[in-house]
């Protein structure tokens, strides 16, 4: 299935996209995720978490920057991983390329997702998946945009040499939020259809 999202961050394209392609830095602004081994400058390993009700998930894998195109500012990562217990993977490719904006830039990403084994199921609505994936996004984004606040504020308190702190760790992924705004937006669309 194909998903497509975008984001705003305070930035001019080509800081933006400096900071996108820091993988150590962005990696705790993702909800669940957690950064595990650096395996070279393009291959990076990792865990996503994800909590429905009784139910913990957590994806072990890989990404790959296959595609870096800084004269373009767009660039191609394929992502891959496995249920942790064997209930499942899934297999991204993942497009994101950059625009500017009048109050920085806009980061744009295209996702060509495929899931498989029991969790399959539970991508059987686009529409379903499409909003769970606007509230990564979404969250993502507010937890990217908190972190570059912090990071201009400490260097403006102390120099521009200062140490980038790295952002915290991104809550684990509610799936009694996500759920209950995933069913929100479907009813909000439901009502949309019949006006």
């Amino acid at each position: 299935m194909e998903l497509q999202n975008s984001f705003e961050v305070p930035l001019p394209p080509s800081e933006a996209w400096d900071v996108l392609l820091d993988i150590e830095r962005i990696a705790p602004c993702m909800p669940g995720a957690r950064l595990t081994e650096i395996v070279d400058e393009r291959t990076f390993k990792g865990e996503v978490s994800v909590r429905l009700g009784p139910v913990a998930l957590t994806f072990a894998g890989k990404a790959t920057l296959e595609v870096i195109d800084g004269a373009g500012l767009r660039a191609r990562v394929k992502a891959q991983g496995a249920d942790a217990k064997g209930r499942g993977g899934a297999i991204a490719v993942v497009e994101f390329s950059i625009e500017p904006t009048d109050g920085g830039s806009r980061v744009l990403i295209r996702t060509d997702l495929r899931l498989s084994g029991s969790i399959a199921q539970y991508g059987r609505g686009v529409g379903m998946i499409q909003d769970v994936s606007s509230q990564l996004i979404g969250e993502f984004a507010e937890a990217l945009r908190a972190h570059l606040a912090g990071t201009a504020t400490a260097a403006a308190e102390h120099g521009a040499d200062a140490p980038a702190r790295p952002p915290p760790a991104a809550k684990p992924i509610s799936g009694f939020a996500l759920m209950f705004r995933v069913l929100w937006n479907g009813i909000v669309r439901l009502f949309r259809g019949r006006s």
